[in-house]
């Protein structure tokens, strides 16, 4: 079997390289995209869907039917992340837990817990950092901050640098902060493993299913000029809106497949210690 994966390797990346030949030369002014497809995207892409920065308009409009595979890549590449790592089964090792007021630690063998009412007790890892007020308080006022800059990105990127895939890595790394100052429970009770989740979902669905509306609407997928028959604007601005949606489609994409690869990563999958 290893064989036969081994010859199809070679022989796609022999017809790979096969094609190139056909490519023009790097760099050659005279190619069709240099000739024609670049200066149409510079010249009409303002006029044509009101976004100045031709970089998203391309991305999200005229090469819209790629970026949306391209974020149902990564929600694959959370799902597969998921399935090979996440375990669900209850491992019998040692708990530990901190007295909160004395700030001694108790060891458990066994795997037993003490029961949920004991609130002057904190689970902790086996190899514990002691609390860092320093570290904690820090990373507690920058991460409404670094999640305020990810909207920013993501709301702006049709009319600056950024959007979807940028502001969800961003909005993503927030949630790693908590994880990696505080422990990776903490980062789990404010951003749930079913809430991580819905949302990867939920990113792929706000993309096609914007598509899917313009088609309701009487165009094609994602030709979002249909949107202005349900959106008080003209045409030009219905583009606008529509690729500042499948923005926001992504950037919840990204951020909770970022997310769920980084705890099963963390945690080989079992969700309680983490780095």
């Amino acid at each position: 079997m290893r064989k036969f994966a081994l010859l199809v390797v070679i022989l796609s990346g022999g017809l790979l390289l096969y094609a190139t030949k056909d490519f023009p030369p790097w760099g050659d002014p005279n190619s069709p995209a240099a000739t024609h497809v670049s200066p149409r995207y510079i010249e009409k892409s303002l006029e044509e869907t009101g976004v100045p920065n031709v970089v998203t308009a391309v991305l999200a409009d005229y090469r819209g039917y790629d970026t949306m595979f391209e974020t149902t890549v990564i929600f694959c590449a959370g799902l597969a992340c998921f399935m090979l790592l996440r375990k669900f089964e209850a491992a019998k090792k040692d708990v530990y837990y901190r007295h909160i007021p004395t700030g001694i630690t108790i060891h458990i063998k066994g795997g037993k817990q003490l029961p949920e009412s004991s609130k002057e007790f904190e689970k902790i890892d086996a190899i514990w950092t002691p609390y860092d007020l320093i570290i904690n308080t820090i990373s507690r006022f920058l991460v409404p901050f670094i999640q305020l800059f990810a909207f920013y990105v993501i709301a702006h990127g049709h009319h600056s640098p950024g959007g979807g895939f940028q502001g969800g890595v961003i909005l993503g790394a927030s949630i790693i902060v908590l994880a990696i100052a505080f422990n990776l429970r903490t980062a789990i009770k404010r951003f749930g493993e079913k809430t991580d989740g819905i949302l990867s979902a939920l990113g792929v669905f706000i993309y096609s299913g914007i598509g899917a509306l313009c088609i309701l609407l009487g165009a094609e997928f994602l030709n979002y000029k249909a949107l202005a028959k349900i959106l008080p604007v003209s045409k030009v601005m219905a583009r606008s809106h529509g690729i500042l949606g499948v923005e926001i489609g992504v950037g919840i994409a990204v951020m909770a497949v970022m997310i769920c690869i980084y705890n099963n990563v963390a945690s080989e999958g079992k969700y309680d210690e983490g780095l």
